[in-house]
């Protein structure tokens, strides 16, 4: 069984995305940190008790990993975006059992006093054109979420567009959760997430 755990938005620069989150958003993220293994560094959102938005970026004070970045980021330009979604799940092997293949290999990862593994593609690209999520399986009782200022962001909608809908929505079948749609369409992802000041879009 999957469940829902995060949303990733994707910058060549920390500082530029957490800006332009903040002020698509209207609220103000959290500090993040770093992730040794992959070179990268974030900043973070609460979008409830178990559910949080994260803008990664390489992180340039760090030397690169001799192995592609997850989320495909050795490969991002343009503006910061939403890119990725990440699914939890309580046994990684057996979930990678039955997900679509080049979805990835577990990696053991560490930050703070996080633990998790994480399955990460060779090449750094998610099944579907990235439009799959990253799968995770957290290793202990500490996540980000609960420990994040609830500023009363939620998640309402997250929609997943693929030109083979159909069986993206078939690789999806162990996930239930109403908030996730896939559509058919050019790869993308769009997020509808209710703040105090009314619904905004990211995507």
């Amino acid at each position: 069984m999957l469940r829902l755990d995060h949303l990733a938005v994707s910058c060549l620069a920390l500082e530029d995305g957490a800006g332009a989150v903040e002020a698509a958003l209207g609220l103000p993220l959290a500090p993040g940190g770093q992730h040794a293994h992959m070179a990268t560094h974030n900043r973070l959102l609460s979008l409830g008790p178990d559910l949080y938005l994260e803008v990664i970026a390489p992180d340039p004070a760090q030397t690169g990993p001799a192995w592609p970045r997850w989320f495909d980021l050795d490969r991002f330009t343009g503006p910061p975006r939403l890119t990725n979604w990440i699914c939890a799940t309580d046994d990684l092997d057996a979930a990678l059992a039955l997900a679509p293949e080049g979805t990835g290999t577990p990696v053991a990862l560490a930050r703070g006093d996080f633990r998790w593994r994480m399955a990460v593609p060779a090449n750094g690209i998610l099944p579907f054109d990235n439009r799959y999520p990253a799968l995770i399986e957290w290793e202990g009782a500490a996540h980000p979420a609960p420990r994040l200022p609830d500023h009363g962001a939620r998640l309402m909608r997250l929609e997943v567009a693929h030109p083979d809908a159909p069986a993206l929505r078939a690789a999806l079948a162990s996930l239930n959760d109403p908030r996730v749609v896939v559509v058919a369409g050019p790869p993308a992802l769009r997020a509808i997430i209710a703040t105090p000041e009314g619904d905004r879009v990211l995507a």
